[in-house]
């Protein structure tokens, strides 16, 4: 399945979740898109609301199905919690931790600059935005791409950056200090249903 290039708004509004995490797509309209969105009730099956979750979680990471599977099945394979291992190596994608550092507004913005080439880590270029990165890591914007005003727009905003990462925003680098604990991520995702969807 190709990744999804429509309106995020729509998206957000459909699965009732904010996918950019600032709940601005829901604050105008709180229903669902389309002409019977305010009246029209859907009770969903137990199948549903996993089916429902699993989209949320992969729109908000912008990954395609078979990422997303993939990723899970790694997941599992490690030791403790399925679900809480997928949202670990989730964070910590490369596009991931360029948007948690600030360097970018959205994941999609993050992940066009790792495409670009515009995104180092450790001192040498990575230009795939699914490559994991190890805590310790020093992710920076590359020396001839610290000047690009998109980057300098996202530093410039009111965003705060996670504890478990360290940014320098004058010398355009970061640091993934750590992996997150389930506390820091968003509270609105149940990643329960997500295991319970793919080991139905």
């Amino acid at each position: 399945m190709a990744r999804y290039t429509g309106p995020v708004w729509k998206k957000s509004r459909r699965l009732s979740f904010s996918i950019l995490e600032t709940g601005e797509e829901l604050k105008k309209r709180t229903y669902a898109p389309g002409q019977h969105g305010p009246t029209k009730r859907i009770k969903l099956s137990g199948y549903g609301t996993q089916l429902r979750e699993k989209q949320r979680v992969r729109n908000m990471y912008g990954i395609n199905e078979r990422q997303f599977y993939n990723t899970f099945v790694k997941a599992s394979n490690m030791d403790g919690m399925a679900g809480l291992n997928f949202l670990l190596l989730l964070e910590s994608r490369l596009d991931n931790l360029v948007y948690r550092m600030g360097f970018a507004r959205t994941r999609k913005a993050a992940r066009q600059l790792v495409n670009h080439g515009h995104i180092e880590v450790n001192g040498k270029k990575v230009d795939i935005p699914s490559a994991q990165i190890k805590p310790g890591s020093v992710i920076a914007v590359r020396e001839k791409s610290r000047s690009m005003k998109p980057i300098a727009e996202s530093l410039d905003s009111n965003y705060t950056a996670p504890a478990f990462v360290n940014v320098d925003k004058e010398a355009r680098k970061g640091t993934f200090v750590r992996l997150p604990e389930r506390s820091e991520l968003n509270q609105e995702i149940n990643e329960s249903l997500i295991v319970e969807y793919y080991n139905r």
